[in-house]
């Protein structure tokens, strides 16, 4: 049974939603924002700004933290239109959903609905609509803020048949303060892994085109696994990118994308992200990641 109730959480008024073994908590003072997952009553995997902590209204964005609804391609302003007012929501089977008035800026509105399935698997439907009288074109773009002092994993393309040996396997993206010597990142034979270290304050990112439709968080034991759809045939955003990392000393960022698509007038286009928490021991190689995280995925996609 998913329990749907209002709750007080860090000043905020909020919605938990838990079926016991994994609990989600969902501002609607602000957002909409994912502000808690993780176990029921155990650690959250997500960061919250401690300056953004409770806070609502004005016209200045904050990044508050937990996992967000925004649109690419990223652009000032209109990606950083403020989510400082009180949302609505409603509860639907398994979960709730949550609904953001149409930003004043863009005339662009955001939903999500968050739903618990029986094998404690989280889907989180991003959607984004056009209220304005002309097109548009955006992708939707899920962003969860990590916990600090975890690891990124993102796997690799995998090795392909002689017919298509010689031809490349996907896009890489790099930001202009991205620097690929910096020791957070691990260039792995399977894997890319992005550790996050607060001692490391400087800003990185990258970019990939992800056909394997995955990307994972380890901290304290604990194994996040987010699993996405990719579509070969569809344009992404940052050349080819439907999944990015970011980081600096505070956090650091999975992020997943949608294509890029022509919105019409009171259009709509979706996202789905489908999360899943378990224990996992410290992956310390890349045949760690093999025997304790892939299993997951495996898992996780067949479901």
């Amino acid at each position: 049974m998913v329990s749907v109730k209002q709750i007080e959480f860090k000043g905020w008024n909020c919605v938990q939603i838990t079926n016991g073994h994994v609990e989600l908590i969902v501002s609607t003072s602000v957002g909409p924002r994912i502000l808690y997952y993780g176990f029921a009553g155990g650690e959250n995997l997500f960061h919250l700004r401690s300056g953004d902590v409770g806070k609502t209204g004005g016209d200045e964005w904050r990044i508050y933290g937990g996992h967000r609804l925004w649109h690419a391609p990223e652009a000032m302003p209109r990606s950083y239109s403020p989510d400082n007012d009180a949302i609505v929501f409603h509860e639907i089977k398994n979960g709730a959903h949550f609904i953001q008035a149409k930003e004043k800026a863009t005339g662009i509105s955001k939903e999500i609905e968050v739903t618990i399935s029986d094998d404690n698997a989280v889907t989180v439907l991003h959607r984004l609509i056009n209220n304005n009288l002309w097109e548009v074109e955006l992708a939707a773009w899920g962003l969860s803020v990590m916990a600090p002092n975890g690891r990124a994993i993102v796997p690799q393309e995998k090795y392909g048949e002689a017919d298509v040996f010689l031809l490349p396997a996907r896009p890489l993206a790099l930001w202009h303060f991205t620097k690929m010597n910096d020791p957070r990142w691990i260039w792995g034979e399977r894997y890319i892994q992005a550790v996050h270290d607060p001692a490391h304050v400087s800003e990185q990112k990258i970019g990939v085109a992800n056909s394997l439709g995955w990307v994972a968080y380890w901290l304290n034991n604990q194994l996040m696994v987010k699993t996405f759809d990719f579509d070969s045939a569809a344009t992404y955003c940052d050349f080819g990118c439907n999944n990015e990392i970011y980081m600096s000393g505070e956090f650091l960022e999975i992020e997943t994308l949608g294509p890029l698509t022509k919105i019409s007038p009171m259009g709509r286009v979706e996202h789905t992200e489908r999360w899943s928490i378990s224990q996992a021991p410290f992956p310390a190689t890349e045949d760690d990641i093999d025997k304790f995280v892939l299993p997951v995925v495996i898992s996780q996609q067949k479901s």
